[in-house]
């Protein structure tokens, strides 16, 4: 099996452009269009504030269309969306007969106290139009408690005869992001080309559902696109990337955003010291901006509850130290269609518990198939793990995609492994290292996703010293250290 190279941005693409017009909504015979398709009260209140919009439902029909009902789909209980339709409340909005060609206005308040720890950052519900027994919505999104928002702008592109507006928040100028207020993003965030985005310690930072940060600009269709993204987290003061959803249900829920997406010529990209969860694909790092250097330096950090993948990289350039990646629906890291990297002192551990898995923990291949079913080669220049653990619930969690036709030089130097004795790898590049079962307690809770080493783990004092002298919770290492990102403390 084989992952092929994906081309997300046309995803995303898809999602966030439209024509440089006034937006219709299509529909079938009989039923409504609209001026709008949703509706964002982009204002950030300081105190108890209010505002009003307002958008036109349209029948474009040749006949009079009867409106069964128009209300608000999720419970309002703090009466954050108030809706009137041409003067009448929306209690009484039903059976409403609007004629051939005509229009109405509806006018939509929201009142919010941004001091309120009853409002999530973001208040969403969804406007419903009933008619003819189908339902059409209009998204409602209004910010909640004071935070730094950001939220899609227009960004015009000209191609041929057409202006193309793509929607996304742009960040065209080196940019520090505190730890002041919470970071809110709706949609994505994209570092622009020579744009330098940082983000300070101690800063927490919500995604709301499909949203997502991007480094350079896929738009722009080059290679050399620039972008770069800083994050300075600290030990006990780390940047935290999660989910706008505060419910204590969704505390560990994966799949609540999208990504965090080094596009390809991304450049000079760090994080380090940060907590990653609860996203779709962690960190996605595409082909090479610049040979010489990483295309993502990533240290100290952990990555957990993804509902796909940890961290994606494909033909890139990595290097890391002291991470975990865990809790993740198919892989905790996948080295696509070759490149370079490089990890020491990192747990990669997937014993996701949010549904089955089938696939293994760690991916590495050296080639893909295009579009027209074509394998392109490219080659894995380098795949070194000093140190490392490889682990989760499936009895082997490792899987090596070599194609003859291109270089795949990888390593496993003093790594633990979980490779089945019937594994097609009775043979591989690896050196001191430890092939483990599913009955060896490597560490001290998988149940309750603590893998900190065990009393009885083969991690203990099995590594080889490197410059990396401490862990990921601050503990020196000696000259024998533990495998992994943890080094144990007794």
């Amino acid at each position: 099996m084989y992952i092929r190279k994906t081309i997300l941005f046309l995803g995303i693409l898809i999602s966030i452009v439209s024509c440089k017009k006034d937006f219709f909504q299509e529909s079938g015979p009989g039923n409504l269009s609209f001026s709008n398709d949703s509706i964002l009260f982009d204002t950030v209140f300081s105190t108890i504030g209010s505002a009003t919009k307002k958008f036109v439902v349209y029948n474009n029909n040749a006949n009079p269309v009867t409106i069964d009902n128009i209300s608000l789909s999720n419970n309002d209980p703090l009466n954050v969306y108030r809706v009137n339709v041409d003067g009448m409340p929306i209690e009484q909005s039903q059976n409403i007969k609007l004629a051939a060609n005509d229009s109405m206005f509806v006018f939509i308040e929201v009142t919010i106290n941004p001091n309120s720890s009853q409002l999530p950052y973001l208040v969403t519900n969804k406007l419903e139009f009933t008619t003819n027994g189908n339902t059409q919505n209009i998204e409602l999104v209004a910010y909640g408690q004071n935070a730094n928002f950001y939220t899609p702008m227009d960004n015009l592109f000209i191609g041929g005869n057409d202006t193309v507006n793509f929607r996304y928040y742009s960040i065209d100028e080196n940019t520090t992001w505190t730890n002041d207020l919470p970071h809110v993003i709706y949609g994505y965030v994209i570092i622009e080309p020579n744009a330098t985005l940082t983000i300070e310690e101690g800063s927490q930072i919500y995604f709301h559902k499909n949203s997502g940060i991007i480094s350079g600009n896929p738009v722009l269709g080059t290679s050399n696109n620039g972008g770069t993204l800083i994050v300075n987290g600290s030990l006990n003061n780390e940047v935290v990337f999660q989910g706008d959803r505060l419910e204590q249900w969704y505390a560990d829920a994966p799949g609540q955003w999208d990504q965090i997406w080094m596009c390809q010529g991304s450049k000079n990209n760090l994080i380090n010291y940060a907590i990653i969860r609860n996203g779709t694909v962690g960190v996605k790092v595409d082909t090479l901006g610049n040979s010489s250097n990483p295309t993502l330096q990533i240290n100290n950090t952990i990555i957990e509850n993804m509902s796909d993948i940890g961290l994606f990289a494909q033909g890139s350039y990595i290097n890391g130290f002291n991470n975990v990646i865990k809790n993740c629906g198919r892989y905790s890291l996948v080295l696509n269609i070759g490149g370079q990297y490089n990890f020491t002192h990192s747990t990669f551990a997937n014993y996701y518990s949010y549904g089955s898995r089938n696939t293994p923990s760690l991916l590495i291949n050296n080639y893909y198939e295009d579009i027209n079913g074509a394998i392109q080669i490219r080659d894995l220049n380098e795949a070194t793990f000093t140190n490392c653990i490889i682990d989760g619930s499936n009895v082997h969690e490792i899987e090596l995609q070599n194609n003859s036709g291109g270089a795949f030089n990888y390593l496993f130097d003093h790594c633990i492994m979980k490779i089945h004795p019937d594994s097609s790898l009775s043979s591989f590049n690896e050196s001191n290292s430890i092939e483990t079962d599913i009955d060896i307690n490597v560490f001290n809770s998988t149940i309750d996703q603590d893998f900190t080493i065990s009393a009885e783990s083969p991690a203990l004092n099995a590594g080889k010293s490197t410059s990396i002298t401490l862990d990921l919770l601050g503990n020196s290492r000696d000259n024998n250290p533990d495998i992994g990102a943890y080094e144990r403390i007794d």
